[in-house]
């Protein structure tokens, strides 16, 4: 199912034997719009740092009880790698990170000659979503919007669509942007550039919220842009969602 990052923020979270904290925020990498890390906020208990979690140890969303299950002990989460909260995610921390848990590095197929060079330095494909929520963005021929939020899949734990607040264009609209649309994104000047007209934008399905984002919604979506569903990428990859 696809959930709305700033829902999922608040939502507590269930370790193995306890609940220890509530969803804070989101990393995400920049090239495969994939969550990398969920942040944690603890409260009083781990207050001098970062506890970031691995989707690979989430388990089942909550909407109800408004909860997210993590498969790790409150030990493990104690005695994980510490991050200073005004420390970037370094390739470093995250390879203590991944050695701790046992879990593979995700950038190592992707980034193997050069990872170890950049190991000292802050991860320029890491963000936040908190920090990207407000950025400005553009059509081929002109502004529609700001970004408002994320939908996250809570199965891959893949970032789906930008949903974008077109309010000084569209009075009242929202609508739905893959990141396969993008064309580019200045970090610096906070402005996202994708590759669609604004009439084609203005004429798109309309999106109220993530509930009526269903199988068939998605596809009228993407049959308007003539562009493939995800779904149809991951077929042809022979991939399936899954939870590690």
């Amino acid at each position: 199912m696809l959930d709305k990052a700033k829902t999922l923020t608040g939502y507590r979270l269930k370790a193995l034997d306890a609940e220890f904290g509530k969803v804070k925020d989101f990393y995400f990498d920049d090239q495969e719009w994939t969550i990398r890390y969920l942040v944690a906020d603890t409260g009083e208990w781990l207050i001098a740092r970062q506890v970031l979690i691995s989707p690979r140890a989430l388990g089942n969303v909550n909407r109800p009880e408004q909860h997210v299950l993590v498969d790790l002990t409150m030990e493990q989460v104690e005695h994980s790698p510490s991050l200073n909260r005004d420390k970037p995610v370094s390739r470093r921390f995250e390879t203590e990170f991944c050695s701790y848990f046992g879990m593979p590095m995700y950038w190592f197929e992707r980034e193997r000659e050069s990872a170890r060079k950049r190991l000292k330095r802050g991860d320029p494909h890491l963000r936040s979503v908190h920090a990207v929520t407000g950025y400005k963005v553009e059509a081929t021929d002109g502004e529609i919007g700001r970004v408002e939020d994320f939908l996250i899949d809570d199965e891959t734990w893949t970032i789906r669509y930008l949903i974008v607040d077109t309010h000084r264009w569209l009075p009242g609209r929202r609508i739905l942007i893959s990141p396969t649309w993008i064309n580019r994104i200045t970090w610096r000047r906070r402005h996202v550039a994708v590759g669609l007209d604004r009439q084609a934008i203005e004429q798109s399905p309309e999106y109220s919220n993530e509930s009526q984002v269903t199988r068939d919604y998605e596809a009228s979506l993407h049959r308007h842009y003539d562009r493939d569903g995800y779904w149809v990428d991951e077929s042809l990859a022979g991939t399936k969602p899954h939870r590690d």
